[in-house]
């Protein structure tokens, strides 16, 4: 068995799941996401738990197993607490601003760089170099942090650009003279 699959999700106070066939509806204070699995995959609710079972030992029966479950437990936690990732700008003269609900960034290249809102996904500005990026989906909010960070990536010698505020930056000697 999937140690990851075989784990029973709680599900906590204030929080829906509607199971209809391979199909999941997760509504929480949040907000609600849907999602639809392999119908082979089994999803059941019972007692405050969802409990996800496979029908065989194949491999791509034991993978779905595990991956299924850790989505479902990724929606149910997005709709009750929510994702945040969180970027620093590090280099001189680099800096975000908001602009309405979207961003302008200002990374060293001879214009600024616009991110337009998304929907479901919030910016919040901690200073003029920190962006957090909030949503409830946890796949979109890593997907934006890293569209962002690919703007402009750190680079390994000066340690410019936009990171993860939890990356290690691994950085480089220079040339020798």
């Amino acid at each position: 068995m999937s140690r990851v699959g075989r784990n029973p999700i709680t599900v906590p106070e204030g929080v829906t799941v509607e199971i209809n066939g391979s199909n999941v509806s997760v509504k929480g204070p949040k907000g609600k996401l849907e999602n639809a699995f392999n119908e082979n995959i089994s999803i059941k609710q019972e007692a405050g738990q969802v409990i996800v079972e496979r029908p065989n030992d194949t491999p791509q029966m034991r993978s779905l197993h595990g991956t299924t479950r850790a989505l479902i437990a990724n929606m149910i936690t997005g709709v009750n607490q929510g994702f945040t990732k969180t970027l620093e700008l590090i280099g001189v003269g680099y800096r975000v601003a908001a602009k309405g609900k979207g961003l302008t960034l200002a990374l060293g290249y001879s214009h600024p760089i616009e991110i337009l809102p998304i929907e479901g996904i919030t910016f919040k500005l901690e200073g003029n170099t920190k962006i957090n990026v909030e949503g409830i989906d946890r796949a979109l909010v890593g997907q934006v942090a890293a569209d962002i960070r690919a703007k402009r990536a750190p680079e390994p010698y000066k340690g410019k650009g936009v990171k993860y505020s939890d990356e290690v930056i691994r950085r480089k000697e220079g040339k020798k003279a």
